[in-house]
């Protein structure tokens, strides 16, 4: 694309922390935002995660792939003791290094050395994801038997982080794409971003929430991403109220519903927009407030 003049001036690293401020600050049904903390997690966890990262990916030429996703684990852990983007990071890891083009980032996953297969399984196994589980081969608490591609296309039906490393990122690229056409009605980037995040769900549910809880809960949450959008469809307007419901139901629970990974490739698919200049400056983040 042709760069934008009028665009702020922006690095690897910079993008990539603010791909994840946008992303936890939608107020997305189910996720921490400004507005809603989780007991054991906050907003400015994620903002200070956001902060501590970019620092790593300017140095992802360096650190190579598998470097690059532990030392930013590494740095979230020690910044703020939580696992707040593992599957962020292990998306945004090869996006970065391919600078945003996905289907170069495809092939660094192919040629992933056993080294970036060694420090990709030690980063999982600090950040210690929820309900991830064992499995016969490539499994996590093991040293590597398979190469990084391998272990991705063995984890990819159960898991569309995994997914994504083995299909060129299709879901990261639709999320980005229905961001993008959004933006191009005039929505602001919120809404844009909550609308490409339910149509994602009403697609796939979530696999945080399928490992944790079982399919049939992540299919109950894609049946409702649906009613939400049909909501949409019948007021003209998401429907606050479908919303609201939506909302309250993932987070009863002890929020165990929460759709951890789905949040993750809105994260990637913002970051795909920042580096491939698709972003129009300035950001309007939230809806103007009418003067009448």
């Amino acid at each position: 694309m042709t760069p934008n003049p009028s665009a702020p001036p922006t690095t690897i690293g910079g993008c990539a922390t603010l791909a994840c401020i946008w992303e936890a600050t939608a107020a997305k049904p189910g996720n921490v935002h400004r507005g809603a903390d989780f007991e054991d997690m906050t907003y400015v966890d994620f903002l200070t995660s956001a902060s501590i990262v970019g620092p790593t990916f300017e140095r992802s030429e360096e650190l190579g792939l598998g470097g690059t996703v532990l030392e930013a684990v590494r740095a979230t852990k020690a910044g703020v003791g939580l696992n707040t983007n593992l599957g962020t990071l292990l998306l945004l890891a090869p996006l970065a290094l391919a600078k945003g083009n996905v289907e170069r980032a495809s092939r660094l996953v192919a040629a992933a050395s056993p080294n970036d297969t060694e420090q990709v399984y030690e980063a999982i196994r600090l950040a210690a994801p929820g309900g991830i589980g064992t499995v016969e081969r490539g499994d996590i608490a093991a040293p590597p038997d398979v190469t990084l591609l391998e272990a991705m296309q063995l984890a990819a039906e159960r898991d569309l982080i995994a997914r994504q490393y083995t299909n060129e990122f299709a879901e990261v690229c639709g999320v980005a794409a229905e961001i993008e056409r959004w933006l191009s009605y005039g929505a602001a980037l919120q809404q844009a971003i909550i609308e490409a995040y339910l149509r994602l769900l009403a697609r796939h549910g979530d696999s945080l929430v399928e490992r944790k809880l079982g399919r049939a809960t992540s299919k109950q949450l894609s049946d409702r991403a649906g009613m939400v959008l049909a909501s949409d469809a019948m007021d003209g307007e998401l429907g606050d109220q479908a919303l609201a419901d939506l909302d309250f139901w993932l987070r009863a629970d002890g929020h165990q519903r929460n759709p951890g990974t789905s949040a993750d490739l809105i994260a990637a698919a913002l970051f795909v927009l920042l580096l491939q200049e698709r972003i129009s400056w300035p950001v309007e983040f939230y809806p103007r407030l009418s003067s009448d």
